[in-house]
């Protein structure tokens, strides 16, 4: 069964929500790097840097990032070289925020080049972390049970988020 928790609008509204926040976070940077995590994450990405470069002045890299979540500890690849982001300012993006496994790994790599700022920013943010790392932008905190999961769908009909 699916309970629906963000519909296409309120999805709409929170990415907006989440572009403002990290513009004015980067105000003082010419450019911005938001790194997704493959897939959703990409995705979120995107459509963050479409609202980003419609409401301020910054250029936008997006840079797709490849984790293998069954085995984080594998190597991560990026779709930009290093030397790309290197001194620049990073949001990594996710769509969900579940043990926080991801996101630490991702940080991880991400700490391995010197970066002028670094962020995260996820669109659900579940609040059943493994590890002690945060959403510095998110979308909503969902408190629920480890036996539910939260998925994200962006398609063509419509985006929307739902808790099963």
């Amino acid at each position: 069964m699916q309970n629906r928790i963000l519909n296409h609008a309120e999805i709409e509204h929170k990415i907006k929500r989440i572009a403002y926040q990290i513009y004015e976070t980067f105000v003082d940077e010419d450019t911005i790097v938001l790194a997704g995590i493959s897939s959703n994450g990409y995705v979120l990405a995107e459509k963050i840097a479409v609202v980003l470069q419609y409401i301020s002045p910054l250029k936008v890299l997006l840079c797709e990032v490849h984790i293998d979540k069954q085995n984080p500890n594998a190597p991560i690849t990026t779709s930009l070289d290093k030397e790309v982001y290197k001194n620049q300012g990073l949001v990594l993006v996710d769509d969900v925020l579940n043990s926080g496994t991801t996101l630490v790994y991702g940080v991880k790599h991400f700490l391995e080049v010197p970066l002028s700022k670094f962020k995260t920013a996820v669109l659900v943010d579940r609040n059943h972390k493994k590890y002690p790392v945060k959403a510095d932008f998110k979308g909503i905190s969902l408190s629920t049970s480890l036996q539910e999961h939260v998925q994200v769908v962006f398609d063509q009909t419509g985006d929307y988020a739902y808790l099963n």
